[in-house]
């Protein structure tokens, strides 16, 4: 039917087209004859030529369309293009069940655009966009809870009188509502077709008491059922009040989200670093006690549930007005966490008293852990871990405290003096072994108080890994695995999605235009418009924190860390650092210099997308300089005249090349996330003109190659660079 309604419009618009220049050649034909049968036939022969040749050229262009769309170069790119761009309901209609048959991840990329469309477009747009979403919200509940918080983020932006009864606010309250769980095995592809029957019940919306009649008896009583159903008790609002019962389905996930964030906004509160971070040591045990659970990390990729949190490994980052802070999380790899079995909880007293008469002969005094002292802040009547609610029991952990702390060193020692075979070790591997050492030494970073995460971030991740699994009551266990996430409260996140996301289209397209430049896109997850989760960048460290704690030179560090200039070791630290400093060189000219961290195999990772596109900090104007680029990096790699640094120019330039080639998949997604957006990074009309125009698609590559090298020139002497890098200090205590 859809490609019908595209067959239709394009019929309708020639024949518009055509059928004014066919009447005035008859006006011509009608002067030269002179018999009024003559010029009836004549016209009569001239309509059937008319009617068959515009149906024809219909046909022809029609055929086109549906060529293009029937392709296989038609990808989910060109469709959220033609679903942006075209005012033919047919053709969105027909993009809208298009969706259906690309893979979901290809989709979820575009997921903010979708949503930002179907929020801030006209009715047709949503029309055509509702049936997809409403199907995969009924496919799983983790796309649901993922389309609900943007739902929430970008609907922020309008006023409220009109966000309370917008489509957006309905669609959330729907998968909220849990109105949308699966009841039937998944459709067909001819039940998909169907879907849009649906998307009906958004538009008419209506209280969940009026719409129990088109529930089923078991529906109405899960949604009934339950301590507590109608009433609710939290921390922010301790008032009781009368809400609709959360549904069991979201409500574990949800609740572990809310305590995270609850945790934040707390921590902004107090005033030191150390203060924020006792708090979050305090805070973060109590979680341990309604853990394993149906929960998970979003920021991960593979199926899981979380089964701990080491609590004492938590840290507050380094923020001057937030609390942002990093959590290792404990988890447990199953094929389903909305389906696979709950792991059995393992109570760490008993673990930790075996370990202890295993491996200490000593007296060791222990103290009560901080769960019996530290007060629930959550106030939470109602645990989120329903699957195990009756193993809940608040155990008080005797343990020393540094029990989480158990380093492999100390208990190898243990096990090596009870052992009583002799252990062997040949002359040569000592000498070995100590020329390896000696070659390299990666420095380990002293306490400061001013940034406590220094310490655990320049951890090797694989160390942290086996030390956190050691002390562990589930490290035994073969589906084991240790996940990160950071979490922040009071910012705002869209704008950091949205660079993710061009990151990662740039990032396609230099693999696909086979340009090795190397970028780290990390993931990001908005909550809501001032909240939200981060991927943190494993083994790697701010530039402030390393010139801080080493008191050297980049170079220097770099030779430190991966030994002299000829070892295969620094030549291969020395080519990261120019493949990710060219792309980020890029990403910069394109959007904004971030702050910039540096992992242990050389390459850079720029951070901190808040200021993008027409956004600056505060507004001052900084940053005016195409990218960052200091003396100490040109001595990196090798000096104005080194191999390398030709070798940083060389990549420049191929990687513009490459992305002015695919110059509108990247104007797309910004293009779009631009609609009812008051996003500082969309502050003026010049927003889409002024990227456009980076891309520079009227220079020939001679004219681009003079460009490079002015950019390169006009950053190494920027002033504004230096400006900005003292203004960081001074307001964040970035160096």
């Amino acid at each position: 039917k859809a490609c019908q309604e595209v067959l239709l419009q394009v019929q309708l618009q020639n024949r518009e087209v055509a059928g004014p220049q066919w009447d005035a050649g008859s006006i011509r034909e009608e002067e030269e004859e002179d018999g009024e049968e003559e010029e009836e036939e004549k016209r009569g022969s001239v309509r059937e030529i008319s009617e068959s040749t515009s149906s024809s050229a219909a046909a022809s262009k029609q055929s086109w369309l549906l060529r293009l769309f029937e392709s296989k170069l038609f990808d989910v790119s060109m469709a959220i293009a033609y679903l942006y761009k075209s005012k033919e309901p047919g053709v969105q209609a027909y993009i809208g069940n298009r969706l259906f048959s690309f893979p979901d991840s290809e989709v979820d990329f575009y997921l903010p655009q979708l949503l930002n469309m179907y929020v801030h477009m006209d009715t047709e747009v949503g029309d055509a966009i509702s049936p997809y979403l409403i199907y995969r919200c009924r496919g799983g509940i983790a796309f649901s809870l993922l389309t609900a918080w943007l739902l929430g983020a970008y609907s922020s932006d309008m006023h409220i009188s009109t966000q309370r009864h917008s489509r957006g606010a309905k669609l959330r309250k729907l998968i909220l509502s849990d109105e949308l769980k699966p009841s039937s095995p998944p459709p067909d592809a001819h039940s998909r077709a169907c879907m849009a029957s649906v998307s009906a019940d958004i538009d008419v919306f209506v209280s969940p008491s009026r719409r129990t009649h088109q529930r089923s008896k078991s529906d109405a009583t899960t949604a009934s059922s339950g301590p507590g159903a109608g009433l609710r008790r939290t921390g922010s609002n301790p008032k009781v009040e009368a809400v609709h019962e959360e549904p069991d389905r979201l409500r574990p996930q949800r609740e572990l989200v809310k305590s995270l964030l609850g945790i934040g906004k707390r921590l902004a509160t107090l005033p030191t670093k150390e203060q924020k971070t006792q708090r979050l040591i305090s805070e973060l045990s109590l979680l341990n006690h309604k853990l394993p659970a149906r929960v998970w990390l979003p920021t991960a990729e593979h199926q899981h549930h979380v089964c701990r949190v080491p609590h004492t490994q938590a840290v507050v980052l380094n923020s001057k007005d937030k609390a942002p802070y990093i959590i290792y999380v404990e988890v447990l790899e199953c094929e389903s966490f909305e389906t696979s079995p709950v792991p059995v909880r393992i109570p760490e007293t008993r673990i930790r008293s075996a370990r202890s008469a295993e491996n200490l002969d000593c007296g060791v005094s222990h103290r009560a852990g901080s769960f019996s002292t530290v007060p629930n802040y959550d106030n939470d009547d109602e645990a989120w871990a329903t699957d195990d609610i009756g193993q809940l029991q608040v155990e008080v952990e005797t343990q020393t405290s540094s029990s989480d702390n158990i380093s492999q060193f100390s208990v190898d020692s243990i096990t090596s003096l009870e052992s009583k075979e002799p252990v062997f070790i040949a002359a040569g591997d000592i000498r070995r072994r100590l020329s390896e050492n000696l070659a390299h030494t990666p420095t380990s970073f002293r306490r400061d108080p001013e940034d406590p995460s220094a310490v655990a971030l320049k951890e090797p991740w694989e160390e942290k890994v086996r030390r956190i699994r050691e002390g562990s009551p589930y490290g035994h266990l073969p589906n084991w695995r240790l996940l990160s996430v950071i979490v922040k409260c009071g910012d705002d996140l869209r704008q950091e999605l949205l660079a993710y996301q061009v990151l990662r289209q740039l990032q396609s397209i230099w693999q696909q235009e086979r340009v090795p430049l190397w970028i780290k896109p990390y993931k990001i997850l908005v909550m809501s418009s001032d909240s939200g989760m981060i991927e943190p960048v494993l083994n790697a460290v701010s530039l402030h924190q390393v010139r801080k704690q080493s008191q050297l030179s980049l170079l220097d560090y770099f030779l430190q860390e991966h030994g002299s200039f000829t070892t295969e070791e620094f030549l291969t630290a020395q080519r990261n650092f120019v493949q990710s400093c060219a792309g980020y060189s890029l990403i910069c000219y394109l959007l904004h210099n971030g702050n910039i961290l540096l992992d242990s195999e050389g390459h850079i990772i720029h951070i901190d997308f808040g200021f993008i596109l027409s956004s600056s900090p505060r507004n001052l104007g900084f940053e005016t300089s195409a990218f960052k680029l200091t003396s100490e990096f040109v001595d990196v790699m090798g000096g104005l005249n080194g191999d390398m640094f030709i070798y940083y120019k060389m990549l420049m330039l191929q990687g513009l090349i490459a992305a002015r080639k695919h110059m509108e998949k990247v104007l797309q997604i910004v293009e779009i996330m631009q609609q009812g957006s008051h996003l500082p990074c969309f502050h003026g009309s010049s927003t889409i003109r002024g990227l456009k125009e980076r891309f520079h698609m009227s220079l020939t590559e001679e004219q681009l190659q003079l460009l490079v090298e002015q950019l390169v020139d006009g950053s190494m002497r920027s002033i504004t660079t230096k400006l900005y890098d003292s203004f960081q200090y001074v307001t964040n205590g970035i160096m």
